[in-house]
């Protein structure tokens, strides 16, 4: 064996290299995901397979930011590139630049992806939707300060609504730090104490308008404590940012129009219902003046001087009707005095009369108890029952007393012989 031929390992490796370099510097590799590593780097390492074997694939964080979707195990995609060798272990692999699914663009697989995760994670429930206010009166637009759509939508406002308060928060909205700076915008948006925040752009093509489908931009709607529209190119283009928003505007002219009153209608409104108070007010004051009416009759009824005239007339009625009763008892008083003062008479004339015989009675018995009056001799007096009495109204068995000057007797008569 010459060893003239011989070389190093490393010198094998990088020659093997500068070929495999020459050889695939521009190549397109279709194969299945078969594994897949997101690095903290930043850097993407998976691996593709067919059916009978497999490469391995890096792609540097500057080719991952360019792959709008995430890949999954078990996708089909296609890998541009080239192949080269690592000579530190003589391994060699694919070198991907770019990656896109098979049979589909990569934006409408991201698109997916991202709407199937933040679905998930309850970023579209219509319970967590905030109300867009009736009345604004401090309106917040994001979106690029030297724009046709904000020229647009500053044109509609003062169209339709001049009195409402609008503040300009100027971001990008397409680009590479689109996204960032969008989230940012409508982050400070949401501390300027508005009523609605609308951001958005004009139309353009799918890669123009991607800033709106993207993941940061989502979180920042939703975390969003103002109510927020979302207002992203024309009708048909169809956002992350319109899922997540608690209103979805087909374009951003359309979004003004959307939340803000027409001063035209307000005043057609107005003028509807001064006429509907005017008719409302005019039938309170004919039913107001009606009640007035009655409780000034009412007063009238319960007039105080009235009462006052009213109790003077019944004071003078009552008065007559007393006088009249007065003189009416005192009249028949009077007659009843009359008869009193016969009947006290005949009283007093019959009491002395029985007084005058009591005294006469109380004299006589005196008279006859007294020592020096005695009877004469041979004459006495017959008691009956301490009265004097007469002979003749005794009867046979009668008892009495018999008194003279010097004895009384208790006696029975026997026998009684009338003299006439």
């Amino acid at each position: 064996m010459s060893h003239e031929a011989m070389m190093s390992v490393s010198s094998l490796n990088s020659k093997i290299k500068s070929l495999l370099e020459l050889t695939f510097a521009s190549v397109l590799v279709e194969g299945e995901v078969s594994s897949v590593t997101y690095h903290s780097s930043g850097h993407l390492y998976f691996t593709i397979k067919d059916s009978e074997s497999a490469i391995k694939c890096v792609s540097f964080r500057s080719s991952v930011a360019k792959v709008k979707f995430r890949l999954e195990v078990g996708q089909k995609i296609i890998v541009g590139g080239s192949i080269s060798v690592y000579t530190p272990r003589g391994e060699y692999q694919f070198y991907a630049t770019s990656i896109e699914p098979y049979g589909e663009g990569g934006a409408a697989l991201a698109f997916e992806q991202l709407k199937e995760k933040l679905s998930q994670k309850g970023y579209f429930d219509t319970s967590t939707k905030k109300q867009i206010p009736k009345i604004i009166k401090k309106l917040a637009i994001v979106t690029a300060k030297d724009s046709a759509a904000l020229h647009d939508m500053l044109k509609i406002c003062e169209k339709r609504w001049r009195m409402v308060d609008i503040i300009i928060v100027d971001t990008l909205v397409q680009g590479d730090n689109a996204p960032l700076q969008i989230a940012k915008a409508v982050k400070y948006a949401d501390t300027l104490g508005c009523d609605v925040i609308v951001t958005g752009r004009g139309g353009g093509s799918s890669d123009d308008l991607w800033a709106f489908n993207t993941e940061i931009v989502a979180d920042a709607i939703f975390a969003c404590i103002t109510p927020i529209v979302s207002a992203v190119g024309h009708e048909i283009d169809i956002m992350i940012s319109d899922f997540v928003a608690d209103l979805r505007a087909p374009t951003p002219s359309a979004a003004i129009e959307m939340i803000l009153p027409d001063f035209k209608d307000i005043l057609f409104m107005l003028d509807e219902q001064r006429e509907q108070y005017n008719r409302i007010i005019s039938h309170k004051i004919a039913f107001a003046n009606e009640k007035i009416k009655q409780l000034k009759t009412n007063i009238e009824h319960a007039s105080p001087l009235k009462k006052v005239k009213q109790m003077e007339q019944q004071y003078i009625q009552a008065k007559e009707d007393l006088f009249r009763l007065i003189n009416y008892r005192l009249e028949i008083f009077s007659q009843s005095l009359e008869r009193y003062n016969t009947d006290l008479k005949r009283q007093i004339n019959f009491g002395i009369s029985q007084k005058e015989a009591y005294l006469k009675e109380f004299q006589d018995r005196y008279i006859l108890s007294n020592p020096k009056n005695r009877c004469l001799d041979g004459m006495a007096r017959v008691w009956v029952k301490g009265k004097p009495a007469s002979l003749n109204t005794l009867s046979k068995g009668s008892r009495f007393m018999i008194e003279d000057s010097t004895a009384t007797l208790m006696v029975e008569c026997l026998e009684i012989t009338k003299l006439m």
